[in-house]
């Protein structure tokens, strides 16, 4: 897939990175990402993956856009205020890069519509909210053979990792699944959610871009990727930590006695 006069231009910082180029950048221009929630997340996410170029970006949000949202959703402003976040997210994207295709789809993800719309598209983001939604879309990804990046925010805490547990590991095991991490989600109501417990601006920013960061060295190649480390952020002490897990055997995805 060529690029054009104007996107070598506006891509001109990409191309000069040797683990880029211009093959690289080809390869963004080709993919299609989905990103699973226009808020925290997503809004930093869905900035930075349209001004890299990636060719298609889909976005699932069901959610309209509130004041208290533009405090950390960066895609979204007072103009917009009531709108679908799909919609105000892609005409933000629209004017960054006029070269990126969006497709919206202003629903929820449920059992019925994930896997047929995740099927779709190339590379899986997960910035929901709840855990309902992160076991939907991580279950979908291993049935679908999809690479899935995954984020979660706390108040002044975040995580990110890589799934890919279709696929072993360079010691013949099977990837880790997200059931590996968590085998069970925590009881209703045992976590205050954000609207509950609050959340630091900035690191929604922060986590996002790492998460479209992952995304793009997923599709290029480069660097060494998140599959089996959990990436933990403090944003009270700035500490950065990297931990390692692996498969568990009794997951039910890739188990030694899931059913396949």
């Amino acid at each position: 897939m060529s690029l054009s006069s104007e996107e070598i231009e506006r891509y001109k910082r990409h191309l000069l990175l040797h683990e880029v180029g211009g093959p690289g950048q080809q390869k963004l221009k080709a993919s299609r990402v989905l990103v699973v929630g226009a808020g925290g997340l997503g809004a930093p996410m869905l900035q930075y993956l349209a001004a890299a170029g990636v060719g298609c970006i889909g976005i699932v949000d069901d959610d309209r856009v509130s004041l208290s949202n533009l405090q950390r959703q960066v895609i979204h402003s007072s103009q917009t205020l009531g709108q679908l976040k799909t919609n105000s997210a892609q005409e933000a994207i629209e004017r960054l890069n006029p070269n990126v295709h969006v497709e919206i789809h202003s629903t929820r993800l449920n059992a019925t519509n994930a896997r047929n719309l995740i099927a779709k598209y190339d590379v899986i983001a997960d910035g929901s909210d709840n855990f309902t939604t992160r076991y939907l879309v991580s279950d979908c990804c291993f049935y679908e053979r999809k690479p899935l990046i995954t984020g979660a925010l706390g108040g002044f805490d975040a995580s990110l990792t890589t799934l890919k547990p279709f696929e072993k590991a360079l010691n013949g095991h099977p990837n880790p699944s997200y059931r590996c991490l968590f085998p069970e989600p925590p009881p209703a109501g045992a976590l205050p959610n954000c609207s509950e417990a609050g959340i630091l601006g900035p690191l929604a920013g922060l986590l996002g871009s790492m998460m479209a960061l992952e995304i793009i060295r997923e599709i290029i190649g480069f660097g060494q990727g998140l599959v089996g480390k959990l990436v933990l952020i403090d944003a009270l002490t700035m500490r950065f930590e990297i931990i390692s897990y692996a498969q568990d055997p009794d997951n039910p995805l890739n188990g030694v006695n899931a059913q396949r």
